[in-house]
C-alpha cells in the first residue's frame, strides 16, 4: 500500500480541513487574536490531523500488506480468513467478516457439487457392475455357439468390456488412495494378466509378441498396473500396420528402478504431437485415420494414474516407425502418493 494511493483517497478530508482551518483563522482574525495565537492554533490543528492520518495509514498499511503476503504464499488461497488477525479499523473488520461469509459460502457450494459428483460416481460404478451381467451372460451364449457370427459379436463385446473398464477406472481415478493396496509384485504377473485381457484381439490381429527378461520384482498395485499396461497394448494393436505387426515388452533395471518397455513397428505419431499424447481428449492425426474409434481417454489416464501411484511414464514415436511407452516403477516399497 504507497502512501501516495493512501493520501489521494483522503483527499476530502484533507480539503475539508483546510477549508475548516481557513474559517478558524479568519473568525481569529475577526475576534483580533495575535498572530501568534493564529499561527499555534493552526500547526496544532495540522499536526493533530497530520498525526491521525499517518497512524491510519500505518495500520492499514500493516494490514494490506499482510494480507498481500499471505495470498501469496497461501496454496489454498480460501483459507485467508483464518489466517488475517482481526484489524483494529472499521474497514478491515468489514473486510476479514466478508471474506469469512465469502469463504464459507464458497466451501459450502464446493461441499454441494462434491456431493453430487460423489453420488454420480457411485451411480456409475453401480451401473458398469450392473452392465457387466449381461456381457457376461452374452459370452456364455456365444461360448456355446460358436460360429463366425457369435465370434464378430464375442470381438465387439470384448471392445465394449475395455470401454465399460475405462470408465470405471476412470471415475476412480480422482480418488486412486482410496482403492489401492502396493504390494511386491511380480512384473511378468501384471504383463501377463494385460495380454491375456487382449487374447482374442492379439490372436485375430495376428499381433507377433515378444516378451523377455520381464521376471522382476517390483511395489505397486497390481490392479491399476495392469489397467495401464492393457490401455498401452490396445494401442498399440490400434495403431498396428496391416502386415507383420509386432509388440516387444521388455524391462531393465535401473538404479532404483524397473523401466517396463512396451514397444510396436505400427504407425506411429506425427513428431508435432508426440508432447501431447498424455492430454485428455487429444486423439491427433491417427484417432482420425483409424476410423474415429480414439477418445483420447486412454493415455490421459494412464499418465493420471501413473502419477496417482507413484510411477513414471514416458513415449518416444516416430511416424511409420513405431511408438516405445516406458513405465517406470520403484524397486522398494517407499512411493510418494499424490
Amino acid at each position: 500500500m504507497k502512501f501516495r494511493d493512501f493520501i489521494k483517497d483522503k483527499i476530502l478530508l484533507i480539503v475539508t480541513v483546510i477549508l475548516a482551518l481557513i474559517s478558524i483563522e479568519i473568525l481569529l482574525l475577526a475576534y483580533n487574536i495575535g498572530i501568534i495565537a493564529q499561527i499555534y492554533i493552526a500547526i496544532i490543528i495540522i499536526l493533530v490531523v497530520g498525526i491521525s492520518i499517518f497512524v491510519e495509514y500505518k495500520n492499514k498499511q500493516h494490514f494490506y500488506n499482510q494480507l498481500k503476503t499471505n495470498m501469496d504464499e497461501l496454496n489454498e488461497k480460501y483459507l485467508i480468513s483464518e489466517i488475517i488477525k482481526t484489524p483494529n479499523f472499521i474497514e478491515g473488520k468489514i473486510l476479514k467478516e466478508t471474506i469469512q461469509d465469502t469463504g464459507k459460502s464458497m466451501l459450502e457450494n464446493v461441499n454441494y457439487y462434491k456431493n453430487i459428483q460423489e453420488e454420480y460416481k457411485e451411480y456409475i460404478e453401480l451401473w458398469i457392475h450392473e452392465v457387466k451381467i449381461p456381457i457376461a451372460a452374452s459370452k456364455m451364449i456365444i461360448e456355446n455357439n460358436k460360429n463366425s457370427v457369435t465370434k464378430s459379436i464375442d470381438e465387439e463385446l470384448d471392445k465394449v468390456e475395455n470401454y465399460i473398464e475405462q470408465a470405471l477406472f476412470y471415475a476412480r481415478s480422482n480418488a486412486v488412495e482410496k482403492d489401492y493396496i502396493i504390494n511386491k509384485t511380480n512384473l511378468k504377473e501384471i504383463v501377463s494378466g494385460s495380454i491375456l485381457k487382449n487374447k482374442t484381439t492379439l490372436l485375430n490381429e495376428k499381433v507377433a509378441l515378444e516378451l523377455k527378461d520381464i521376471e522382476q520384482e517390483v511395489y505397486t498395485d497390481s490392479k491399476w498396473a495392469t489397467f495401464i499396461i492393457n490401455q498401452i497394448i490396445q494401442n498399440a494393436i490400434k495403431y498396428s500396420k496391416k502386415e507383420n505387426k509386432k509388440i516387444e515388452i521388455y524391462s531393465k533395471i535401473k538404479n532404483d528402478k524397473v523401466i517396463l518397455y512396451i514397444k510396436d513397428n505400427g504407425i506411429g505419431i506425427k513428431k508435432g504431437e508426440i508432447t501431447r499424447v498424455f492430454e485428455r481428449g487429444f486423439t491427433g492425426e491417427n484417432g482420425r485415420i483409424v476410423g474415429q474409434k480414439s477418445t483420447g481417454i486412454g493415455l490421459y489416464l494412464c499418465k493420471k494414474l501413473c502419477d496417482k501411484l507413484g510411477l513414471g511414464i514416458e513415449l518416444n514415436s516416430e511416424k511409420n516407425i513405431g511408438t516405445e511407452v516406458r513405465i517406470i516403477f520403484p524397486k522398494n516399497s517407499y512411493t510418494n502418493f499424490l
